[in-house]
């Protein structure tokens, strides 16, 4: 069974930081991509942070960069996003994604937005809250 369970969440004064997990199991974690997505009341859902566990590569929407940033730990099936310089805007529920592009044979780069159809396996999501 696959499963995708993030954890991290909660309230934080703008300026602030927080670490969302995401731990994976139930399918091949070093060959699969691990997005993170987030979505705030009356939005669209918005792609924040991928990386591939099969080549490295890194994407990082404009919103957020040079302020998230996104790492693995294969050992332990586990994806971060160290989220820092929170702003209220950044208020959303953010899901965790799991895409199998390689088996896909969609190839494994995502260093270019991926869009979220494109995944197969998606967390419950957990809520981040940043205050003013």
């Amino acid at each position: 069974e696959v499963q995708l369970v993030e954890s991290g969440g909660g309230l934080v004064q703008a300026g602030g930081s927080l670490r969302l997990s995401c731990v994976a199991s139930g399918f091949s974690f070093d060959e699969a991509a691990i997005g993170w997505f987030r979505q705030a009341p009356g939005k669209e859902r918005e792609g924040v942070s991928t990386i591939s566990n099969s080549d490295g590569s890194l994407y990082y929407a404009d919103s957020v960069k040079g302020r998230f940033t996104i790492s693995s730990d294969s050992a332990k099936h586990t994806v971060y996003l160290q989220m820092s310089s929170l702003k209220p805007e950044d208020t959303a529920v953010y899901t965790c994604a799991a895409g199998l592009f390689l088996a896909a044979g969609l190839g494994s780069d995502v260093s270019d937005y991926v869009p979220s159809d494109e995944y197969d396996y998606w967390g419950q999501g957990i809520q981040v809250t940043v205050s003013s």
